[in-house]
């Protein structure tokens, strides 16, 4: 099901044709366990949150959601590159919902209670790759930090 996509991201001519809202999915999914691997300690809590985010998304179950979550650790680890995840994104999403792509990469990021420079640095380059400028970014961390009841920083 997810083979399809994994080669449109490796493709040698780079990111090709449309994706599936599915694909989609698993592609977001994808940025979110880069996200969560960022500081080379990919946790079952950040996992969780994943599965989490990906059910709340679109309304799927749990189950569903870690399916989707296991595809998206495959992808990631073979895609040499973000900026192919992001293309693909950027070209079938709705701004609004790149917005809500970056807070979940942000709720991913600060699961452990801390964020690292290359958390910080990989969300940055994905905000300004989907159109999502800094202030956009740094209002929907402070929405997650607020959430988690940690300050805003």
């Amino acid at each position: 099901m997810f083979r399809n996509l994994l080669s449109r991201l490796l493709g040698d001519n780079g990111p090709s044709g449309s994706l599936s809202p599915v694909d989609a999915e698993v592609a977001i999914a994808a940025l979110l366990v880069r996200i969560a691997r960022a500081d080379d300690h990919y946790t079952d809590r950040e996992a969780a949150r994943i599965d989490r985010i990906l059910a709340q998304r679109r309304g799927i179950s749990i189950d569903q959601a870690a399916e989707r979550r296991s595809a998206a650790e495959m992808i990631e680890a073979e895609a040499p590159d973000t900026v192919r995840f992001t293309k693909l994104i950027k070209e079938r999403v709705a701004l609004d919902d790149r917005q809500a792509v970056i807070r979940a990469m942000w709720d991913v990021a600060l699961s452990d209670g801390s964020r690292t420079a290359d958390e910080e640095t990989l969300i940055r380059l994905v905000s300004g790759l989907l159109g999502v400028t800094d202030r956009d970014s740094a209002l929907e961390r402070q929405k997650i930090l607020r959430r988690q009841g940690l300050a805003a920083g």
